[in-house]
């Protein structure tokens, strides 16, 4: 197969690094980005010449422009971009610190899109290229205690959606990722969280249970990072990809429930048309 040019924001830790690190290992090339530079440096020892490391923080637009022009000027190309980079918090709806709350919108939504539309005029143009955005079983189904972050991740879904119909006839594909609990820090260093005092026996008890799994989780991301490999290497990429057992119990029980409400209510909902 052709080398293709994976470009990957959030290399630092998690998914992101040891996604990097499997491209690199399957012969393809990297350009790794993460907000601070000397944390991906050691990429270039699994790399042999096929890496790039830049500096980016997703949410600054001329950093992101910066960085794509270098990548493509270095490059030649890039065939496949991973949103990766995000952030968590955990708080009740109604205990949330807006600042907060807003920071995770910047990075994860806004980020994404920042880095995406950068990328399209490029991909577009030589009509040929795939967008992998890391969502979460929580862009599906919902838990206590992380009401913004789900905000954020239903926000990504809903555009990668309609962003996947419009690249439709330019041959670039969209994918979304949808993990469940992985062994990444996510629940650990990397999210904020405000302690819940109103909501101590549903948000709180949320993230009691979520701090005391750290480490634990019963996602590999290793196997994460070769499912999204093979995914990018496929004829026909889905438009989702759920990863772990969890990720697919939850989307059972959310789809089939939810059928069953639309079912339940079919009369009423189709009697509210004009008459013809």
């Amino acid at each position: 197969m052709k080398q293709k040019v994976w470009f990957i924001s959030g290399c630092s830790t998690g998914f992101g690094r040891e996604l990097a690190q499997q491209v690199l290992q399957s012969g393809d090339k990297v350009i790794a980005t993460a907000r601070q530079l000397s944390s991906i440096e050691d990429l270039k020892k699994h790399g042999e010449g096929n890496v790039l490391t830049l500096a980016l923080d997703v949410t600054k637009k001329e950093q992101v422009k910066e960085a794509v022009s270098q990548a493509i000027e270095v490059c030649g190309k890039v065939d496949v971009l991973v949103n990766n980079a995000g952030i968590g918090y955990f708080s009740s709806v109604e205990e949330s610190i807006e600042e907060e709350a807003r920071k995770m919108f910047e990075v994860n939504f806004w980020g994404l899109m920042n880095l995406t539309n950068e990328l399209l005029p490029h991909m577009r143009s030589k009509r040929d290229g795939h967008i992998i955005n890391l969502s979460s079983i929580g862009g599906l189904a919902s838990f206590p205690s992380l009401g913004y972050y789900h905000a954020t991740k239903y926000a990504v879904e809903g555009i990668s959606e309609s962003l996947s119909q419009e690249l439709a006839s330019y041959n670039v594909k969209v994918t979304l990722i949808e993990p469940s609990a992985f062994r990444t820090d996510w629940g650990g260093r990397s999210s904020e969280k405000t302690v819940s005092e109103l909501y101590s026996d549903t948000a709180g008890q949320f993230i009691n249970d979520v701090v005391s799994s750290v480490g634990k989780e019963p996602g590999d991301p290793a196997k994460a990072a070769q499912a999204i490999i093979t995914l990018v290497n496929a004829d026909e990429p889905p438009s989702r990809l759920l990863l772990g057992k969890i990720a697919y119990d939850v989307a059972k029980k959310k789809f089939n429930d939810l059928l069953k409400d639309i079912e339940a209510w079919k009369e009423t909902t189709v009697s509210a048309d004009y008459e013809k």
